[in-house]
């Protein structure tokens, strides 16, 4: 006996469980609905049964009486079983299992021995690609994750659950956060004016972080992360698409240390200065920050590399219209809407807010006024970007467009708004929405909270 036939006849199945579970359904067609979703053809092992199955799938979405005569019926016109062979095979397996309560029992063994045949398949496929030397290691060993990730993920499918098990759920964060006054589920911004506004970033969160070019977006993610990483002791990832790594933590010491950013590029530091990055840097090191600065990334390398973080608690990437997408399309805004959605379900499966920075159209620069201000309908690429996002951030300053067209803050008025910027909350779902006034020091790309700073609308 040749090495295939052995290594087949060893592949993970129950024959006695997809009996069971098919009979099951003979016995009692309304157990099919406990498993609904959980089982699926392929997870079968045996052609016969995937037939059978699938005939049970047909039957059941045309609502069609599921019994003997029925079954075989279907099975003969499907060209799957002459009428006497048939009946004889469908009968042995009603007669299999005394009754049909075991059955979700049963689909959780034939889901078990699929997964396992499923993860052979793949360590075959990972062992063929290895072999074959024609991709980079580091594709090849991303490839990889992806599948044991994506079986991993795949395996589990929710039920519905009653409403008196998910109150009991939110009753216990109600009474915590009644008792723990602001003692959020979510993570907090660092912000105390836009904390007030979303109340959280929460666990799965989409937040889209647009700006022009200019406007602060980068600095304003950066102090998030920061904020966050100290306050929650977790790690923060950073996908930096734009800036290298350098860069980046430089203009974090700038922002932490409140050392001016041009002084740090030449040199020309004061004694105090160094006192205050030396121990800004002291701090920083004992943070869970961690920095990715590879150009054109897509989200299946970015969750390749997250999984391998333990205690994730915040990801910031800077910005979505670098990222790459294997969308087979040249329309942009097509290939950013996939990313979006992806960026999103990556959010949804880590349980972590995920911070993206996104570019505005130019025709902001060609309203007058104060019309400049950003609106949902100024997301550059894909309107997807609004539909996916779960909180839509916008920075405005006045004084950026008073700096490109050269005019001067001769007035206190204009002096004012020379050190603060706007945080325009677009989209909230889990709230209001407004504007929040933050400080705004350019000279340390940092922001800050102001005494007034939120104006809720609706």
């Amino acid at each position: 006996m040749d090495s295939t036939s052995d290594i087949i006849r060893q592949m993970p199945v129950s024959i006695e469980a997809e009996q069971a579970l098919l009979g099951s359904i003979i016995v009692d067609p309304d157990s099919f609905d406990k498993i609904g979703g959980m089982i699926t053809v392929d997870d079968f092992y045996l052609a016969e049964h995937k037939h059978i199955y699938s005939a049970f799938l047909a039957m059941y979405s045309k609502s069609k009486t599921i019994d003997i005569v029925t079954l075989v019926n279907a099975l003969v016109e499907q060209g799957d079983r002459d009428e006497t062979g048939g009946i004889q095979y469908i009968r042995l397996l009603a007669e299999s299992v005394p009754s049909a309560s075991n059955v979700k029992d049963y689909a959780r063994i034939v889901k078990d021995k699929s997964t396992l045949r499923r993860l052979i398949n793949i360590c075959d496929e990972i062992s063929t690609d290895a072999y074959s030397e024609e991709e980079e290691v580091r594709t090849v060993i991303d490839n990889a994750e992806q599948k044991i990730f994506d079986i991993s993920h795949n395996n589990d499918t929710k039920e519905f659950r009653h409403i008196r098990d998910v109150l009991q759920n939110v009753y216990k964060d109600i009474e915590t956060m009644s008792e723990n006054k602001g003692a959020v589920t979510g993570t907090k911004t660092g912000f105390s004016g836009l904390d007030r506004m979303l109340i959280q970033m929460g666990k799965g969160d989409l937040i889209i972080l647009g700006a022009r070019p200019g406007m602060g977006k980068t600095s304003f993610a950066l102090n998030i992360a920061t904020n966050v990483a100290k306050a929650t002791k977790k790690a923060v990832a950073i996908f930096s698409l734009e800036m290298s790594g350098e860069q980046l933590v430089s203009r974090i010491i700038s922002s932490e240390a409140l050392v001016d950013s041009r002084a740090l590029r030449t040199g020309d530091l004061k004694p105090e200065d160094w006192n205050n990055i030396v121990d800004v840097i002291s701090t920083l090191s004992g943070c869970d920050i961690y920095i990715d600065d590879t150009s054109a990334i897509s989200t299946t390398e970015m969750k390749s590399k997250l999984r391998r973080l333990p205690n994730l608690g915040l990801v910031v990437i800077d910005y979505i219209g670098l990222m790459q997408t294997t969308a087979n399309t040249d329309n942009r805004a097509q290939q950013v809407g996939e990313i979006s959605r992806n960026l999103k379900i990556m959010a949804k499966d880590f349980g972590i807010p995920i911070v993206c920075c996104a570019q505005l159209n130019r025709g902001t620069e060609s309203r007058p006024g104060a019309g400049k201000r950003p609106t949902l309908a100024d997301l550059r690429d894909s309107g997807s970007i609004e539909q996916d996002a779960d909180i839509v951030l916008f920075l405005y300053r006045d004084e950026y467009y008073k700096d490109i067209g050269g005019a001067q803050a001769d007035d206190s008025s204009a002096a004012d708004t020379a050190n603060t910027a706007e945080v325009i909350v677009a989209k909230n779902r889990h709230g209001s929405v407004g504007n929040v006034k933050m400080g705004w020091i350019g000279q340390f790309t940092k922001f800050r909270t102001l005494e007034e700073d939120l104006t809720i609308n609706g």
